[in-house]
């Protein structure tokens, strides 16, 4: 049988055959992390493993206590943001135990109201019937949990991206993952990604918040859309959504019981990983989610991007992990069909010339 180079790929995963494709693009100019503004300190995160999903994530959360808690006591309420990209699938979607898991943990340290609010790519009050959350309602009553689609809250503020063109574009993000009295808590899994490798917690958060139009509204509308502009432009405009929302940045969990690979962050295969991180810092928490499923932190743009300009740590050198180590739950993640395309971003930019506006350097030119 004679196979195509992509076919070899997709059998042999993150093989040899793309790290030699790669050798030149990941030493381009382009690809340098040049620091514009360092994270200060260090970052914990802590990592669980077990056979019981919803205590995985409890055990997580208790083991950075000492940080949540400072911020958690000033806060009048808390949003779990979770991460429903499907309404259908349940793999694709934050697990009713895990949500569970995070209110064991906050029921006896935090007696506010608690909202579970997302802005899913569907119906978000279908996925929030299809994957069991209203029963989450009865079991915390006491707790004052409800149920926000915030598409039909339809709250927001706008930010400029760009697009495909780089020209400014305004995006409508939710206004409650904004707000300076919620502590918010993100609800991530550990998933691959069809367009920027994989997606964990940032992703959650920067894609969870663009609005799009409710049920039944006309004219239809998806702001989502917008991030999808291209390969390089999807890594910074998550980049610029992340500045804007990270102030109000809580604690994340990711959940990665049961995680997901190949053709993600929808229609992948199940991973039986049986993990579950958390921290306060979204940055480290998604470095050492990228490590323990074997992918390489060089590929993920937009958490590059983010550590350059400050908003949380990547290197692991900058990260103390509590709990188990990554090495003794590392696995092998197969990633998107798409993988090769996905990682053009690493290459130098080749749409405009240079020097544009001289076909030759003039007489009175300097370069540095």
């Amino acid at each position: 049988m004679n196979f195509s180079r992509r076919h070899f790929f997709r059998l042999t995963g993150t093989g040899l055959l793309l790290q030699s494709r790669l050798l030149d693009a990941q030493q381009a100019p382009a690809t340098k992390t040049e620091t514009v503004r360092p994270f200060p300190g260090r970052s914990k995160v802590a990592l669980i493993r077990g056979e019981n999903r919803r205590k995985n994530v409890h055990d997580a959360l208790a083991a950075i206590d000492n940080q949540i808690r400072p911020k958690l006591a000033r806060k009048k309420y808390v949003i779990i943001k979770p991460n429903n990209v499907s309404t259908v699938n349940p793999l694709a979607a934050t697990n009713a135990e895990t949500l569970l898991g995070i209110l064991d943990y906050l029921s006896p340290r935090f007696k506010g109201p608690v909202i579970i609010a997302e802005s899913s790519a569907g119906d978000t009050l279908e996925g929030y019937d299809n994957f069991g959350y209203n029963h989450i309602v009865s079991e915390f009553r006491s707790q004052q949990v409800s149920l926000l689609d915030l598409n039909r809250d339809a709250k927001y503020e706008t930010l400029p991206l760009i697009d495909f063109d780089v020209h400014i574009v305004p995006v409508r993000l939710a206004a409650r993952l904004l707000d300076p009295e919620a502590f918010v808590i993100c609800s991530a899994i550990t998933k691959t990604h069809n367009t920027v490798v994989v997606t964990l917690s940032v992703k959650n958060m920067v894609l969870g918040a663009p609005l799009h139009h409710a049920p039944g509204e006309a004219p239809k509308w998806n702001d989502k859309r917008k991030y999808h502009s291209g390969i390089r432009q999807t890594h910074y405009n998550m980049l610029l959504t992340a500045q804007r929302m990270a102030p109000h940045w809580g604690a994340t969990v990711i959940d990665g019981f049961e995680g997901m690979e190949g053709n993600g962050p929808a229609s992948g295969t199940p991973v039986p990983h049986r993990i579950a991180i958390a921290s306060t810092d979204f940055i480290a928490a998604d470095r050492v989610a990228v490590e323990a499923m074997g992918v390489d932190s060089n590929w993920v743009g937009y958490l590059r991007y983010c550590d350059q300009v400050g908003i949380g740590n990547y290197d692991l050198g900058k990260i103390d992990v509590t709990g188990e180590s990554i090495a003794a739950v590392r696995r092998s993640y197969r990633l998107h069909a798409d993988i090769e395309r996905e990682l053009e971003w690493m290459g130098p930019m080749r749409d405009l010339p240079p020097n544009l506006g001289r076909l030759e350097p003039g007489p009175h030119d300097t370069f540095a």
